[in-house]
């Protein structure tokens, strides 16, 4: 647990609404730079400030402020945000996760309504809707595969299961209880039939070929057993005949990771896990501005990030 004793909170009196991003740490997030292009863009005087911190008493007490509109929320808090939440989309409550809140008003009491979604569903989602040009060729009708344990491989097996058309969905993990843990809360929540645990490169042999990917790991190349056992049955499935798109949700400090690279050696679409950053930004804008993705600076953001990620590697 942090040290972390005293949060700084930011000035919020120089534009006329603001948002947070809420976690800790959040030093490395591009979040407040993402919403800031989109509403400089949307000629909105609109600013998303980082709030660092693990106190939630104290983001409750500055979420009742008139100009506020919303917040990201990460890490630590997107589960224990949940009960002081009044609603929650359908993502939101079929991942059992939030990483967007924001406000309506109950029109009988004009009383403030606090709502959560999960926009990384749609992150994913609309990551491979917006760079695969023909997706019936490429994964619709196919098995999905994801890798990892963790509360992106719930969000990517959501999006897989519910928009993407996967026929089954294959998981390759490290850790046997965390493969078994996704199923039992998928299938709680309703979207976990067909969900096949690929825990040998054996079995993986015998497996028709995929057409989307999902990689939620880190960055790291494999050491263990378990690991090297993990990254072989990826690369057994990524060698079948049919090639499809892999989105790489690791993006820091890199974009272009281990398995990026395997991947484009093997024949795949890659698409870095940047996409599924701002796909899940401009979803939380929605909800925030009222304003369609149509109506956003698209190109801008996506130059604005890639300018960032230049940066951070110099």
């Amino acid at each position: 647990m942090s040290l972390q004793t005293e949060t700084v909170v930011p000035d919020t009196t120089q534009v006329e609404r603001h948002g947070y991003l809420f976690g800790h740490p959040i030093a490395h997030s591009m979040s407040p730079l993402l919403h800031q292009t989109v509403y400089d863009g949307l000629g909105l005087k609109w600013s998303q400030f980082p709030l660092d911190s693990l106190d939630m008493d104290l983001f409750l007490r500055l979420r009742e402020d008139p100009n506020f509109y919303g917040a990201s929320v990460t890490m630590p808090h997107k589960i224990a945000i949940l009960k002081h939440l009044d609603q929650l989309t359908p993502e939101g409550a079929s991942v059992g996760a939030v990483n967007t809140l924001f406000i309506r008003q109950d029109l009988q009491t004009g009383r403030r309504v606090y709502w959560g979604t999960n926009t990384d569903v749609i992150g994913i989602r609309d990551s491979f809707y917006q760079n695969i040009s023909d997706p019936d060729a490429c994964f619709h009708g196919r098995p999905g595969l994801v890798i990892g344990g963790g509360g992106a491989a719930r969000s990517a097996v959501y999006a897989l299961r519910t928009w993407m058309k996967a026929s089954k969905i294959y998981l390759v993990n490290r850790d046997r209880s965390e493969v078994k843990a996704v199923i039992d809360e998928c299938t709680a929540r309703g979207y976990g039939d067909s969900l096949v645990d690929v825990a040998t490169i054996e079995q993986a042999q015998q497996l028709e070929g995929v057409g989307a990917i999902v990689a939620c790991v880190p960055n790291f190349p494999p050491k263990t057993a378990e690991e090297i056992e993990a990254r072989g049955v990826l690369e057994t499935i990524l060698t079948k005949e049919h090639k499809g798109a892999i989105l790489e949700m690791c993006y820091h400090p890199s974009p272009w990771t281990e398995i990026a690279e395997i991947s484009q050696k093997a024949g795949w679409n890659v698409i870095l896990g940047t996409e599924a950053m701002i796909y899940q930004g401009f979803e939380q804008d929605k909800y925030w501005t009222g304003r369609d993705v149509s109506e956003m600076p698209v190109q801008k953001v996506h130059q604005v990030i890639a300018a960032k990620l230049s940066e951070a590697r110099l």
